[in-house]
């Protein structure tokens, strides 16, 4: 079968798809309008009103939702705001930090630990979780806790994510939210379900074409770190999760400052790379001037360079366009590498085997 007709034979993708991938992605608006619902009846206690910084913690489809806010809130936030992606938690965490402990499943094991070392210290907790262990544990310490809807994978319940934290956070730094930007980030994703969607055929849609180029090669992902460096990070994951396909990122401009050195070998490698560069108008002059001219020299090693330029009026607009063109080339990229996007083995094979490991240690010590 052509790779073109599998993009249009809604079977051949259906029996692809079978756990409803399509299904998420397509309802991806009206989760967001949930998302938002539960941000806005977010009540936090008062005694959280004072402190030095803010520690978002959590691994994977959970913590991208906090890069999004990090991200966003570069040009606002009046408070350091951190990402931690570990067991543990940086040293200057103390009972002045307020500390989110996001997983969707509640259940991810370096979450946990993160939340008991922030207990230890004393930090202002909030957990964000659809349940599991961390679930029962806001209920049993009295944590302040964020519910969401539980049953997506957690890569795909990015509105629940990212929204709740959003209106948590600026609820904390005093930010009033810019309610005309969430409504046009959902118009987008709503108008963009309807040009990308699998009935729309390949010649009229850019999901499709794209992953056409990336078919068969090495993705590279660069964009810039102002305001989409967190949409960089998860088109690669996507990229991972969804198509099954290894790939790489780098920021602008710290790019320019190493790996630009690195395009001349393996040769043989980069000539099977497809370089995606991700764009904002808002991005700085001069990194938009240091793209134009990495493009030009990396050009030299590969004929598969594509550009990807955000649409919107508003910041968080523009911000889920590229998200939401990205989720849909990394699902028809899964089709053309006759794969289902939604299973991910190898992560659960290695969550079994650190099961096994912490039941063994628990039984030794008994």
């Amino acid at each position: 079968m052509k790779r073109l007709n599998a993009l249009d034979d809604l079977g051949f993708i259906g029996n692809l798809d079978k756990s409803n991938m399509m299904g998420h992605l397509l309802g991806f608006s009206r989760q967001c309008e949930e998302a938002r619902r539960i941000g806005r009846d977010i009540k936090l206690p008062k005694s959280y009103g004072r402190f030095d910084n803010i520690v978002l913690s959590g691994l994977g489809g959970s913590a991208i939702g906090a890069d999004l806010v990090r991200s966003y809130l570069w040009d606002y936030a009046n408070k350091p705001l951190y990402v931690n992606r570990n067991y543990t938690l940086p040293r200057f965490v103390n009972k002045s930090t307020v500390l989110f402990c996001m997983s969707y499943s509640g259940d991810t094991e370096e979450t946990l630990g993160a939340y008991c070392e922030g207990k230890r210290k004393n930090a202002r907790i909030i957990i964000l979780t659809s349940g599991g262990k961390l679930g029962n544990i806001a209920q049993k310490d009295k944590i302040p806790c964020i519910i969401i809807p539980k049953g997506l994978p957690p890569r795909q319940a990015l509105g629940y994510s990212f929204f709740p934290l959003l209106y948590a956070v600026c609820i904390l730094m005093g930010i009033k939210q810019d309610e005309k930007s969430v409504d046009e980030a959902i118009s987008v994703i709503e108008h963009l379900k309807e040009l990308f969607r699998p009935q729309r055929k390949t010649e009229k849609n850019l999901a499709k074409k794209i992953a056409l180029r990336l078919h068969g090669k090495l993705p590279i992902i660069y964009g810039g770190q102002d305001h989409i460096d967190a949409a960089v990070m998860r088109f690669r994951g996507q990229l991972e999760e969804n198509s099954k396909n290894i790939g790489f990122s780098h920021i602008f401009p710290e790019m320019n400052h190493n790996e630009i050195v690195g395009w001349e070998n393996p040769r043989v490698i980069l000539k099977n790379t497809a370089v995606v560069f991700l764009r904002d108008e808002q991005d700085h002059p001069r990194t938009k001037l240091r793209m134009d001219i990495t493009g030009e020299i990396i050009s030299e090693y590969t004929n598969t360079v594509i550009e990807i330029s955000s649409k919107g009026k508003t910041p968080l607009g523009r911000l889920f366009y590229l998200i939401y063109l990205c989720d849909f080339i990394s699902f028809y990229l899964a089709v053309l590498n006759k794969t289902d996007p939604t299973p991910v083995h190898k992560v659960k094979y290695l969550k079994d085997r650190l099961a096994k490991s912490r039941a063994k240690r628990g039984a030794k010590r008994k």
